[in-house]
């Protein structure tokens, strides 16, 4: 146990050293290139940044080719690397699914060319190719809250490009006063209406529009952990990749907003294939968002989830009861066609503390006695941390962060797994249950014009909710370039 306890303070010493140095040491190696505003092309739609006070800077320092200038067109692109090994770890057993205690690396990789075209002042038409590849450490097997979210959970996709995003946005005005728009691969106007209804069909991903955080959302300038830049707990529809087909509406006024989603389900735990019946198998979400901080003075949101979702997704006891009386490994897979429902909620907090720093926090939960289908294996979640934009130590474009969440799961889920039931992420044989606690770190450097480095770090208590198993050490490096 001991050496487990130096680990802890290892890990202690050298977090509080690069935060030291994030602020002290960092800034003045890069403090030649020029200081202007991150870039507004972000993984997910860029929400008003509660810290935002500067105006947004020339794109010529924030990417690597200039941006179109006519407000009828998009096109940009990024490439997002993520570099992460692990030293050899504690483990007395292994599964199937079991992340490998021994040495590993890994490279992740994805490439996406955002395209748009405004057809008039309301409607306009988004299309998104990318490109994933590389590796995942133990192939994303062994982990909730998976170190990287930018991983390939099935490494016999094929790897040539396909479309990511196909929709159309149509913007239906409520008022007649308007508000100026940051315009992005997601919104091409440069203006809305202040009262206004926005639909949008087509393939896209829910994290695109929902549980959307200005301080932890984004995998190519933030945190890279499934479970800190989304809401664990919320098993939202998606096939392998993160993409479904669906339609949103979202009706924003002036302090608040109110949006729904719509999507279709997988054929089955992490597929590739959707099912195209609407009617049997399906996924809603809702989102009510305040524009409102806790602080006097100082700007906040609050975001309420709730999902609901009907696909041929297992029972656990069901499971655990028929394998124990058959004398067999419970299998969530084992059952005839039909179809079960999923529910949750989740709470998204984001709190401006001080002019360049921002604290967060998420809460979700979900029933945790149907099967985990479509996101990770969670069925609470707990998370918080603090972003801060580097004008603090004047550097514009530099970020920096802290988060740590604490993931758990349900009775019946952990009945299965003890008994050496597979989910689709996890499996070690058996189960010695506690919470799966993740402390990650960041820096992210801007070098020069869209190139940005990130130099971060992740610490894993009770991997897979196994107490036998772990703590485990996730370095990681992440390159990123705008274009």
């Amino acid at each position: 146990m001991r050496i487990y306890h130096n680990t802890a303070k290892l890990y202690g010493c050298w977090l509080a050293f690069a935060m030291w140095a994030a602020v002290t040491v960092v800034p003045p190696l890069f403090a030649q290139q020029p200081a202007s505003q991150p870039s507004a092309l972000n993984a997910t739609p860029p929400p008003a940044p509660v810290d935002a006070v500067d105006p947004a800077p020339d794109d010529s320092t924030q990417s690597m080719l200039p941006h179109l200038k006519t407000s009828g067109f998009w096109l940009s692109g990024q490439a997002n690397f993520i570099f992460q090994t692990h030293p050899e770890f504690h483990a007395p057993y292994s599964g199937v699914h079991s992340l490998n205690p021994h040495y590993e690396k890994a490279i992740s990789r994805v490439m996406t060319l955002y395209t748009g075209m405004r057809l008039n002042n309301s409607t306009e038409l988004l299309l998104d190719i990318e490109e994933a590849g590389g590796s995942a450490l133990t192939q994303g097997f062994g982990l909730a809250g998976n170190t990287d979210l930018d991983i390939v959970r099935n490494p016999q996709l094929s790897k040539a490009p396909y479309l990511g995003r196909g929709m159309i946005h149509k913007v239906f005005a409520l008022s007649a006063d308007k508000i100026e728009n940051q315009r992005n691969a997601f919104s091409l106007f440069d203006e809305l209406p202040r009262r206004r209804l926005e639909i949008r069909f087509g393939k896209f991903s829910m994290p695109d529009f929902f549980d959307v955080n200005s301080v932890g959302s984004d995998t190519h300038f933030q945190f890279i952990n499934w479970t800190i830049d989304n809401n664990g707990a919320w098993d939202y529809a998606a096939d392998t990749r993160g993409y479904t087909v669906g339609l949103t509406a979202d009706f924003e006024d002036r302090n608040w907003g109110l949006r729904f989603g719509e999507g279709l389900m997988p054929k089955v735990a992490n597929g590739i294939d959707l099912v195209w019946k609407p009617w049997q198998v399906h996924a809603e979400n809702f989102e009510y968002e305040l524009r409102r901080g806790f602080i006097p003075k100082k700007a906040g949101m609050v975001r309420l989830l709730a999902y609901t979702n009907a696909a041929n997704m297992g029972i656990y006891r069901d499971q655990v009861l028929k394998a124990r009386e058959a004398g067999t490994t419970p299998d969530i897979t084992n059952h005839p066609w039909r179809i079960t429902r999923k529910y949750g909620f989740g709470i998204n907090v984001e709190q401006n503390l001080a002019h360049y720093m921002t604290a967060f926090a998420r809460f979700g939960w979900d029933n945790g006695k149907t099967e985990s289908f479509a996101y990770t294996e969670v069925d609470q979640t707990f998370v918080e941390g603090v972003g801060a934009n580097g004008a603090w130590w004047h550097r514009k474009q530099d970020r920096a962060g802290i988060a740590f969440v604490t993931n758990a799961i349900g009775k019946d889920h952990q009945h299965y797994l003890a008994a050496g039931g597979l989910g689709f992420l996890l499996g070690d044989g058996k189960l010695n249950y506690g919470r799966e606690n993740i402390l990650e770190s960041y820096y992210t450097a801007h070098v020069w014009r869209g190139i940005y480095l990130a130099p971060g770090l992740q610490y894993v208590v009770n991997p897979g909710y196994n107490r036998d198993r772990g703590p485990v050490v996730v370095p990681t490096f992440r390159a990123h370039v705008e274009f």
